[in-house]
């Protein structure tokens, strides 16, 4: 994905914006479904916050960090809906667990429902942190940035969850990446 948007068009007319824009679909879907917990509200948070980073493309800085731009739209969006309909959404994650896990067969000893009942059981905001950072590859400060908050915030919210996986899934035997992204 390119570091700085151009607001002109390419020749075959389709901007640098909506290039990275559909680059990071899977990314926002993902963690739109983290969020969400829901298939179907996460595609339509997905599709209203790409909506609305288009509406707002004229405000996006050239040279800033798009990726962190839009899944901010995204989490604002999420968090929009939840004030609009006064009510808690079950989350529960379908994608990061693909993120965090290699794809889960009988050998490796780990099953996506595992990882994806042990995530349902974190907090929120220590789901969100772990998604980000283990799952999405983000930094802590991008991280930091995305849910509106300070680095040493994220960095205990990501510590409690990977702490929390650990003896959630107690004696599962793990793949490397599991452990990876549960390592400290």
């Amino acid at each position: 994905m390119a570091g700085t948007l151009e607001r002109s068009s390419r020749p075959d007319g389709f901007s640098q914006f909506q290039e990275d824009m559909v680059a990071l679909v899977p990314s926002l879907r993902a963690f739109a479904r983290g969020l969400c917990r829901n298939r179907d509200l996460a595609d339509d948070l997905a599709q209203e916050a790409m909506a609305r980073a288009w509406s707002a493309r004229e405000t996006y800085i050239p040279g800033s960090n798009f990726r962190a731009w839009m899944f901010t739209i995204l989490r604002n969006e999420f968090y929009n809906s939840l004030r609009k309909t006064k009510r808690e959404i079950d989350l529960e994650p379908e994608q990061a667990e693909r993120l965090l896990i290699q794809q889960a067969t009988q050998e490796n000893g780990i099953h996506v429902d595992d990882v994806e009942r042990t995530m349902a059981r974190l907090p929120a905001h220590q789901a969100e942190a772990l998604w980000l950072v283990a799952g999405a590859g983000m930094s802590y400060d991008e991280a930091a940035s995305i849910m509106d908050t300070n680095v040493g915030t994220v960095k205990s919210r990501v510590s409690r969850a990977r702490e929390t996986m650990r003896v959630f899934m107690g004696d599962v035997e793990m793949t490397s990446a599991t452990q990876k992204a549960l390592a400290p």
